[in-house]
């Protein structure tokens, strides 16, 4: 049963394949270094195998072009040598990890196979995947995916302020940035098992949100026929959050400053006053320093809130970007869309992945959420492809594919993959194996693609379909 996901084999011995296509769900074969180097590149495989005909030196320098082209070093390496020139010393000098010679001992290659699995798996195969996706176990506990520095120094500060008697606090970052994901965090870790009440400030007008927030007496106005009970006395000893303050109307804000100078308020129409002892969390998606210089935002209660500011970088800055592709398979391996294909999609392409990191989000996290959960309803193999990876354009009146210049008016499936499968031949010269491995597909499939939707080189006929010799198995997009 095949252990690894994919291995890369560089090689023309057909025992080495038959061998490689026993351990793992894909196999991609690659003839000589150079074109092996840019497969491994492209598909991150498990174990990368090489025969013995390569020169240690050769090879040397092959993977140290790997190790600089990926920032970290190649798989595993391993070397089968039947009849090989070079010793096991030379070739464990040049960086391979292992060399086995003799083709009577190729069969060592499933312990080693097992190894590799039984290393990965509690990595892999941990019930939330948090090693995978969080910077520690506090942002675990709160779903605040990410591994970049910008998310690390995030995450400081909501440890930070959660641990101190700070309050009011204040979160800033763009719209869709996970600004209740952070008020969240810092009220989990400073009142647990407490109330969490959260207002958006810009969806009430200002006498229904004081109302809401103050609660009222009955008789306070006309429609008041009892009493009711704000939601800053509902939070109790827990957390208040006050989402987009920015659209808060002054006079409310004077009021708002009160509060949180004198730790109590009154109900609309009420004479008693009433004890504040929540934690008042505020954010805002706007630049308080240019609101107040324009008199929409009061000066002192920025002042007062400006204390120990959390902020979320937008997923698009360069300190954050790198969060794209976590982020990506965290909401694949956890949205609930589409319950019939739970467990069925385990990743993206490569290239679904570049176009995701090419984009700029300005709808941040929540863009992304958005348009993985769609390519999960649109995708029908094991992997999302481009072709499902639709992003919706403000820019233009029409809805382009990612990456492919589609509009609404002619967007089909059929017409994203055979551009994304002509894109891939020119952008890797019609090499065919280095087009497949970009688009996470056999070579076999590959040729099948190109022969039905009619892919010609610079006008010349469509190529004749591959020998059995250069077939390899796999996964298709």
């Amino acid at each position: 049963m095949s252990s690894l996901r994919r291995v890369v084999v560089v090689s023309k011995v057909p025992q080495i394949h038959g061998v490689a296509q026993e351990l793992a769900q894909e196999v991609f074969a690659a003839d000589d270094l150079s074109e092996a180097a840019e497969i491994v590149s492209a598909v991150g495989p498990d174990l990368a195998v090489y025969d013995g005909t390569f020169a240690p030196t050769h090879l040397r320098v092959h993977l140290e072009q790997i190790a600089r082209g990926r920032n970290q070093p190649c798989a595993t390496v391993v070397v089968l040598a039947p009849d090989g020139p070079f010793s096991e010393n030379e070739y464990r000098a040049a960086g391979v990890q292992t060399c086995v010679v003799g083709e009577e001992n190729f069969a060592r290659l499933h312990d080693l196979a097992a190894q590799i699995d039984a290393a990965r798996r509690p990595r892999t195969e941990s019930p939330a995947g948090e090693d995978l996706y969080f910077v520690d176990e506090t942002a675990a506990a709160v779903a605040l995916a990410g591994r970049s520095p910008a998310i690390a120094e995030a995450l400081q500060m909501i440890k930070l302020v959660a641990a101190s008697q700070c309050n009011p606090v204040l979160v800033a970052g763009d719209t869709g940035t996970g600004k209740e994901i952070a008020a969240r965090a810092v009220h989990s870790l400073r009142h647990p098992g407490q109330p969490f009440v959260a207002v958006n400030c810009a969806t009430l007008t200002a006498n229904l949100l004081e109302s809401e927030l103050f609660g009222h007496v009955k008789g306070a106005f006309t429609s008041a026929d009892r009493d009711k009970t704000g939601l800053l006395e509902m939070a109790g000893a827990g957390t208040i959050f006050l989402d987009e303050i920015s659209e808060m109307p002054l006079d409310l804000q004077a009021k708002l400053l009160r509060i949180l100078q004198e730790k109590t308020f009154r109900k609309v129409g009420g004479t008693r006053d009433l004890d504040c002892k929540a934690t008042i969390i505020a954010s805002s998606n706007r630049d308080l320093k240019k609101e107040v210089r324009e008199k929409r935002f009061r000066r002192d209660l920025y002042y007062r809130l400006n204390i120990c500011p959390i902020f979320l970088a937008p997923l698009g800055s360069p300190q954050r970007r790198q969060d794209i592709p976590l982020l990506a398979t965290y909401f694949l391996k956890t949205s609930s869309m589409g319950a019939h294909k739970q467990n069925k999609i385990a990743a993206l392409t490569p290239l679904a992945l570049e176009a995701l990191c090419r984009h700029d989000w300005p709808g941040n996290v929540r863009e992304l959420r958005n348009v993985i959960e769609r390519a999960i309803l649109l995708e029908t193999t094991d992997k999302i492809g481009l072709s499902s990876i639709i992003i919706d354009s403000l820019d233009s009146e029409d809805t382009p594919h990612a990456g492919l210049g589609h509009s609404g008016k002619d967007f089909s499936l059929e017409k994203a993959e055979r551009e994304l499968i002509a894109r891939a031949l020119h952008e890797t010269g019609w090499q065919k194996t280095q087009a497949a491995a970009l688009l996470g597909i056999t070579r076999a499939t590959l040729y099948a693609k190109v022969k039905q939707y009619d892919i010609r080189k610079k006008g010349l006929p469509v190529e004749d379909t591959p020998q059995p010799e250069e077939v390899v198995t796999g996964a298709a997009c």
